[in-house]
């Protein structure tokens, strides 16, 4: 499947407010209903739309503490660490890296002292470099132009 400037249009919209309806998509697009449905589900089979989410207010939660954690293995155990994290509650997400570090990890913590105990968890067999989110700034996440 190729994608058009009306499959970008759509998939900028979702990206913006996924809970749009494909009247409300068709209206601003200039495009009937049915013809954003089609294209929707087009773009839902070929796997370019993997799903939609939810974004929560993590403090409101009570998680107001966000950090990134680069992780160097010490021995190269791989396993070991992917198990850790897979397991570890307020890791949002981890990723694989190149550059001096081994791995990046986000936390959303309740407080500072957690990132301690994660620092704790993992020292016997990896090193840590943690960065502490003061503020965040929006992007325009609108790159199908």
């Amino acid at each position: 499947m190729k994608i058009d400037d009306m499959d970008k249009k759509i998939l900028n919209l979702l990206l913006e407010d996924s809970r749009l309806s494909m009247r409300e998509i068709a209206k601003r697009i200039h495009l009937s209903a049915p013809s954003v449905t089609e294209r929707v589900r087009k773009l839902e089979n070929e796997g370019y739309i993997q799903g939609y989410t939810i974004q929560l207010d993590y403090a409101k939660l009570g998680y107001t503490v966000e950090c990134f954690v680069e992780v160097t293995l010490r021995y190269g155990d791989y396993e070991k660490f992917r198990d850790f994290i897979a397991e570890y509650d307020t890791a949002e997400f981890c990723y694989r890296i190149a550059g001096k570090a081994c791995y990046i990890v986000k936390l959303r913590l309740k407080q500072l002292s957690d990132i301690e105990h994660f620092i704790n968890s993992i020292t016997l067999f990896a090193g840590t470099v943690t960065h502490i989110v003061l503020s965040k700034y929006e992007t325009k996440n609108n790159f199908l132009q």
